[in-house]
């Protein structure tokens, strides 16, 4: 089950299946994909919270009712991750309003991916990290060996990966991993108040500024200095730009509207 509200063009979505510690199902990775889109085309939506209820985050991809190997086909497996844990990492990355991960609890395998993917992560004191996929014999999926690296270096994304040791928020914070650990009490508060500060702000730039981020780890640097030149020429036809400038020479704060 996943819980969704829109308040203050903030979209909350809350992981919502505490027995399984919020494990996805193929229905729930469908719903998650459809609210990162939507949340894309809506323009009274301004910024995403992920977050879920229990003792976890989520622990990846729920395998109850998976077919035994015996039953799968050549090519089964690798259509099963493009189309179901790769268009969820795909669907925050390319989420045109910034994406918040108020990680609560234990986030494991698909689960870890997923926050890191978000462009902020808020963890609580409580909150796991682990890439548990050796201890299954499993290569990493989501995205993982993608975004690991270019988060913390290939070296310490191996040492992870390899091992599986769940890392504690702190030791997350430590690597890079996560913008800001909180007590556990707060990570609700925080995070309201940092979706806050952004639904306040120019929407578009946020997403013109996700997108040349995001790219530049892709990009030569002529590829990149063109892309922010591009992005700085469709900013510069939004009303937020406009007020930004104009506030700027009356010396008074700007008021966005996010178009």
């Amino acid at each position: 089950m996943t819980v969704h509200t829109l308040d203050k063009h903030i979209s909350w979505i809350t992981l919502d299946r505490p027995e399984v510690m919020n494990a996805l199902t193929p229905d729930q990775r469908e719903e998650l994909i459809h609210l990162l889109e939507t949340a894309s085309a809506d323009a009274t939506t301004r910024v995403v919270v992920l977050t879920a209820t229990g003792r976890g985050f989520c622990t990846g991809a729920d395998l109850r009712g998976t077919p035994p190997p015996k039953d799968r086909l050549p090519g089964d497996v690798a259509r099963v991750i493009r189309n179901g844990a790769q268009r969820l990492i795909t669907a925050v990355l390319d989420c045109e309003k910034p994406v918040i991960a108020a990680v609560n609890g234990t986030a494991a395998g698909l689960g870890a991916h997923l926050a890191y993917a978000c462009d902020l992560v808020l963890a609580a004191e409580s909150a796991r990290f682990i890439e548990v996929f050796a201890r299954r014999g499993l290569v990493p999926d989501g995205g993982g060996a993608y975004l690991l690296p270019r988060l913390i270096g290939p070296q310490r994304a191996k040492e992870l990966m390899f091992f599986g040791d769940a890392l504690t928020a702190a030791d997350a914070h430590r690597l890079g991993l996560v913008n800001r650990v909180v007590p556990d009490v707060e990570l609700e508060k925080t995070a309201r108040s940092w979706a806050e500060r952004l639904a306040a702000g120019p929407t578009r730039a946020h997403a013109l500024t996700k997108q040349l981020v995001n790219a530049s780890l892709d990009s030569d640097r002529a590829t990149a200095f063109t892309a922010e030149a591009t992005a700085q020429e469709i900013n510069m036809t939004t009303s937020d730009a406009v007020e930004g400038v104009t506030a700027f020479v009356e010396r008074r704060t700007p008021d966005f509207t996010g178009r």
